[in-house]
């Protein structure tokens, strides 16, 4: 694994444990406010027309409790509970920091995404339009974040199976290649919504909220290259976290190499190395220096 980065010593204190749990909440509030109250979850979608004409600035954190595409509570549920156990699954991978760095940043790319479909109709028709604007934000959602979840796992474990229908396994690499294929097409069709007896063509902001929103996956990953393991390996690392919590005659972090720990040595930093069949972990001495085992 990499060494942490500057920032993740000086801003990971900050990190939110498991953040998953805290956008399905979010979640949840957003569909009980569908079903009863939708009127007031319309003051909180992410519309940057009301933001900066109207005043309107909660709208910029609100969105957040803009719930996915409605199914039936089964499905709902479902759907929930699979989108947790992903993001819960990248956090225990990737570690907590480098996690919220991914969802926050695919957030705020969102964000901007919206100001810049905004400016850009503006150039295109010479004014933006409120209702123009309501229905373009309808694209901002959670559900390009959540796309965005799924294809990060899906590159992180290509090889894990699960269940389509709870029947059939599959790899999660061929889904995410099909979710890939049906976003390019998503984006190139565009799309429409219904207000009242107008059909609005809000192609540009579907456009833009499907890359704004997934930049946090390109960018990501071209960047974390090395954050791409292998199920056997988080099961290995899972192990070696038992014996040391049952107590086993082992540091919690010692060197292969050198033998040194984190008691010894407080100001060295441990990692564990995904090339190295079995629980071998290095200080930052000898992490790229040794010899992988076999």
């Amino acid at each position: 694994m990499r060494p942490m980065s500057k920032f993740e010593k000086k801003f990971g204190k900050y990190a939110i444990s498991n953040l998953t749990t805290v956008l399905i909440v979010c979640y949840l509030v957003g569909y009980i406010l569908q079903y009863t109250y939708p009127t007031v979850l319309n003051y909180l979608t992410l519309n940057p027309y009301q933001i900066l004409f109207r005043g309107q600035v909660w709208r910029i954190v609100t969105w957040i409790v803009t719930p996915p595409s409605i199914g039936n509570l089964f499905t709902t549920l479902i759907m929930l509970y699979f989108y947790w156990s992903l993001g819960h699954t990248l956090e225990r991978a990737w570690g907590t920091y480098r996690y919220n760095v991914y969802i926050f940043s695919g957030m705020l790319f969102t964000i901007l995404g919206s100001f810049v479909s905004m400016g850009i109709s503006y150039l295109i028709h010479g004014e933006m339009w409120p209702i123009m604007s309501q229905a373009g934000s309808l694209c901002f959602s959670t559900g390009y974040i959540n796309m965005s979840i799924f294809l990060a796992f899906a590159l992180t474990f290509p090889e894990m199976h699960v269940l389509l229908m709870f029947i059939i396994p599959i790899k999660v690499k061929w889904m995410g290649i099909v979710y890939g294929i049906m976003l390019v097409w998503e984006f190139l069709e565009g799309a429409k919504v219904f207000t009242g007896a107008v059909i609005l063509d809000v192609s540009l902001f579907s456009r833009i909220a499907i890359v704004s929103s997934l930049l946090n996956f390109i960018v990501f990953f071209l960047s974390s290259r090395r954050l791409l393991i292998s199920p056997k390996q988080v099961h290995r690392r899972q192990e070696f976290k038992r014996e040391v919590h049952r107590g086993a005659a082992i540091t919690k972090h010692k060197c292969a190499i050198c033998g040194r720990t984190e008691e010894t040595n407080p100001e060295l930093e441990f990692r564990f190395c995904s090339k190295c069949n079995g629980n071998y972990e290095y200080c930052q001495d000898h992490l790229f220096s040794h010899k992988h085992v076999e």
